[in-house]
């Protein structure tokens, strides 16, 4: 049988992935992998659909690199429920798909031996099957390497973002040691921090700053010692006016 597969990713990452026996394993459609099973031999179960029946497997899967562009598939196993076998020999050649999208097509060619369940499907019957579960490899596969990327990380990538306790901190504004200040430090700003050198933190928080630091004091009213300066002057005027105009009318009467 001969059949082809897209996978979205590039054929580096597409290889390295089917060279990882239990990758491609757990990505066959209907396959469950034994909790024991060994990496490198992946083992476990096959339920295969043929037309309207299922047959399941017991077996073994290896995978093996033939150069740059081809990889070698073989499995075998047994019916768990009967006496029949099957053994496949698939080899998969990996090319850039020709619509310039950087994806990969797998051409699979393959062979199957069998005894047993399968030997007595139609070869029409077998051919379905058998491309059905290509095709959902591919996509099984290409799920799991937008899960799993297989390639390595992009040399050319940026580094991961700088935490905030990384940030360097920028010196005080009043440092004098600052390289990049221009203007000198205020003589002011410089005696108040002498002064609160050897000082508790206390008193440092609750000196309050001079110079020109300091905070500028409410501005005293004037309206009330210009009304005081004027008042006494007012009323002694205004009594002695009283007077005269008593005696003033004292004397009409």
């Amino acid at each position: 049988m001969e059949h082809e597969v897209y996978v979205p990713f590039p054929v580096e990452a597409v290889r390295q992935a089917l060279t990882e026996p239990e990758r491609v394993a757990r990505c066959i459609p209907g396959c469950q992998l034994d909790a024991d099973a060994d990496p490198g031999t992946p083992g476990g179960r096959l339920r295969l659909r043929i037309g309207s029946s299922t047959i399941t497997y017991r077996g073994t899967l290896t995978v093996a690199a033939r150069g740059t562009d081809t990889v070698t598939v073989e499995a075998s196993g047994i019916e768990s429920r009967g006496d029949g076998s099957a053994e496949l020999s698939l080899t998969v050649r990996l090319a850039t798909a020709p619509d310039d999208t950087g994806a990969t097509v797998l051409s699979c060619t393959g062979t199957v031996t069998s005894t047993g369940r399968l030997a007595e499907a139609t070869d029409q019957a077998a051919e379905s099957a058998g491309r059905r579960v290509l095709d959902r490899f591919a996509a099984n596969l290409a799920a799991d390497l937008t899960d799993n990327p297989a390639d390595e990380p992009d040399a050319g990538a940026p580094p991961a973002a700088q935490g905030v306790f990384d940030a360097e901190i920028p010196p005080p504004s009043l440092d004098p040691l600052t390289d990049d200040q221009d203007d000198a430090v205020p003589a002011e700003a410089a005696h108040a921090r002498r002064t609160m050198i050897g000082r508790s933190a206390e008193e440092v928080d609750h000196a309050p700053p001079r110079g020109r630091y300091a905070p500028v004091p409410a501005p005293q009213s004037a309206t009330t010692s210009a009304t005081l300066r004027w008042a006494a002057p007012a009323a002694a005027l205004a009594l002695a006016s009283a007077v005269v105009v008593g005696r003033v009318l004292r004397r009409r009467r």
